[in-house]
């Protein structure tokens, strides 16, 4: 298994650096089939993605997506490059195993605050694979409201006419569902919750009251302790590529029901193919395009 995520366009590649954690680093691989030495490195460049969960490591096939190539002035692979807040720290041309590492060490930066969370090894927070701009949200308050729970920022996203929510959220991979937090407080908290995975389209409130969901959850005030996670059940979300979250009332019957953020943990599934890869060029160093 691999936590490498793979971008599959430039919206995608201008969404992980602008969205991210402005203290999370961000390594991203620019990488080609048909480049040897980046074949040689990949291995290794997705056992430091398990091994440091904290950073977000990513790739780019250069061929597939030459504009963003262009634009992050790659003209040999493999190349890597280092992010924070959209900033480019560092770079390295080449197979560097060692240097590639240094460099994460020396950027990483403090560790992901979810690994304090009791239950959580070997899963992480799913934010970055989630594509924003797609997200949907029925009954909102304001019109675009819905990113406001998956943004660190001082926004809300708040129910309209009633305490009901249906908040669509698709993934820009396959991912494995671990567990959900909530961040809410007092009576407009979220109090049941149903989930329903891969729907072929947004979710009706009419649907929501006559289809099976995959799960109900009742949040109690210790769901929305600092350091409180609510725990799905992971076997049913082994290959989520979108998650319908209902919230059909609040905690203490209030007119309107508010979220402040909603962070989803788990995994990404592999989506990538490790063999049979065409190798050609030098043995050794950095490959030109």
């Amino acid at each position: 298994m691999t936590l490498v995520k793979v971008i599959h366009s430039q919206q995608e590649y201008t969404s992980l650096l602008s969205s991210a954690n402005p203290q999370k680093l961000i390594v991203v691989d620019f990488t080609a089939t048909w480049c040897g030495p980046c074949q040689q490195i990949k291995p290794v460049f997705a056992e430091l993605s398990l091994r440091y969960r904290h950073v977000t490591f990513a790739q780019v096939d250069v061929d597939q997506l030459q504009e963003v190539a262009q634009s992050a002035g790659v003209s040999a692979m493999p190349t890597f490059q280092f992010f924070k807040a959209g900033r480019k720290l560092a770079e390295l041309k080449g197979a560097n195993k060692n240097g590639l590492e240094t460099l994460v060490k020396q950027h990483q930066g403090p560790a992901d605050e979810s690994s304090s969370l009791a239950g959580l090894s070997g899963h992480s927070d799913l934010t970055e694979f989630i594509t924003l701009n797609q997200l949907e949200c029925l009954n909102e308050k304001s019109q675009g409201a819905a990113r406001n729970a998956f943004q660190s920022n001082d926004q809300v996203l708040e129910s309209d006419v009633d305490e009901q929510l249906i908040i669509s959220i698709p993934f820009n991979q396959a991912v494995k569902l671990h567990s959900i937090k909530i961040v809410a407080s007092g009576e407009q908290a979220p109090r049941n919750i149903r989930t329903y995975v891969n729907r072929p389209h947004t979710l009706s409130f009419d649907e929501a009251d006559s289809i099976p969901a995959l799960e109900t959850i009742e949040l109690t005030e210790k769901d929305f302790e600092p350091n409180a996670i609510t725990p799905l059940r992971f076997v049913k979300y082994q290959s989520v590529h979108g998650l319908t979250i209902f919230v059909e009332n609040n905690q203490g019957d209030a007119e309107t029901t508010v979220i402040k953020q909603i962070i989803l943990y788990g995994t990404p599934v592999e989506t990538t193919k490790m063999s049979d890869f065409k190798k050609v060029g030098h043995e050794h160093g950095p490959e030109e395009k």
